[in-house]
């Protein structure tokens, strides 16, 4: 499978940092007076950012897309330089990816008789800044957690290294243990952002073995229980399939889920209406287009917030 990227020309790119609030992903920084892609994992390729370079810097490069593999983008990282590093490994931090944290740190360590700066600097630093859902975490042997602080980053930040979060950058959160959904008022069973199919990274760390729910727009909005009794302990994507364009998008992001995310189950919601049923479809085409197999639910809820049909599926 291709997919778009973008890349920076250095000798263009002269720092000024306009891209950076752009990137919808929080994947560009200023680091070293350059703006640095710090984690293609989060890039999209959607190309939000072109736009507002004034030098042209940034282009969209097309390449073959292999599975996220994090010892890859350390190799390039180490050789950017102790403030580089830093943003990349805080980076994953801030968006829950933990098994890409410990990777990492763990590479970082292994080879740290290649560095030109004391890795225990890189460790202080990513150990000041928050975990998506977490106060603490262990990766590679030591100690990587938010403490509380506010986000105040280490020199780097001084530097002018920005997040440049916005609505559609990917983030991981706890959730209330199920117990929590007994009474009072109702506390939300997200675990994750975005859940809108078009903004999704289906790569993302929180998908891997989650078991999914596929859900049609209107869905939560007619289910009074929809946290409660069908999103708590599932992660989440939406979608409306008669008024989304470029479903083709939806059908690869889901075969990406089912085949590289190895997602355990699937669960499809959708209404009661007509055209609901093209989520189903779309389904049904991921699935058609995917060497794994998982099981699936179709879930079907009137317009008056009931139960129609709860079954599963083979196709």
């Amino acid at each position: 499978m291709k997919r778009e990227i973008i890349t920076i020309d250095e000798d263009l790119c002269n720092g000024c940092g306009v891209c950076v609030p752009n990137c919808h992903e929080g994947a560009l920084q200023i680091i070293d007076g350059k703006a640095r892609l710090i984690s293609d994992l989060m890039c999209d390729g959607l190309g939000a950012c072109i736009g507002h370079c004034p030098e042209g810097a940034i282009t969209i490069e097309e390449r073959e897309a292999e599975p996220y593999n994090e010892i890859r983008v350390m190799e390039q990282m180490m050789k950017k330089g102790k403030n580089t590093l830093i943003a990349h490994l805080g980076h994953l931090k801030e968006h829950g990816e933990k098994d890409f944290l410990r990777q990492g740190v763990q590479y970082m360590l292994e080879h740290q008789d290649e560095l030109d700066f004391d890795p225990d600097e890189v460790l202080e630093a990513v150990h000041d800044m928050p975990m998506a859902g977490q106060e603490g975490r262990k990766a590679g042997g030591q100690e990587v957690h938010g403490n509380g602080h506010d986000h105040h980053h280490h020199g780097h930040h001084e530097e002018g290294a920005g997040c440049g979060c916005q609505g559609s950058q990917t983030r991981t959160f706890g959730v209330p243990a199920a117990a929590a959904f007994a009474g009072g008022s109702t506390p939300s069973a997200l675990t994750h952002w975005p859940v809108q199919m078009h903004l999704l990274n289906p790569r993302a760390g929180h998908f891997h073995g989650s078991n999914l729910l596929l859900a049609a727009d209107c869905t939560a909005f007619t289910l009074g229980n929809f946290h409660a009794g069908y999103l708590h302990g599932k992660t989440l994507a939406i979608a409306c399939p008669k008024l989304d364009s470029n479903r083709e998008v939806y059908v690869e992001k889901l075969r990406v889920l089912i085949e590289e995310s190895n997602i355990d189950t699937l669960t499809v919601m959708v209404m009661e209406v007509p055209c609901c049923n093209g989520l189903i479809q779309i389904a049904e085409m991921a699935l058609s287009q995917s060497s794994r197999k998982v099981p699936v639910k179709v879930i079907v809820v009137s317009v008056d917030g009931k139960i129609k049909l709860e079954k599963w599926h083979s196709f």
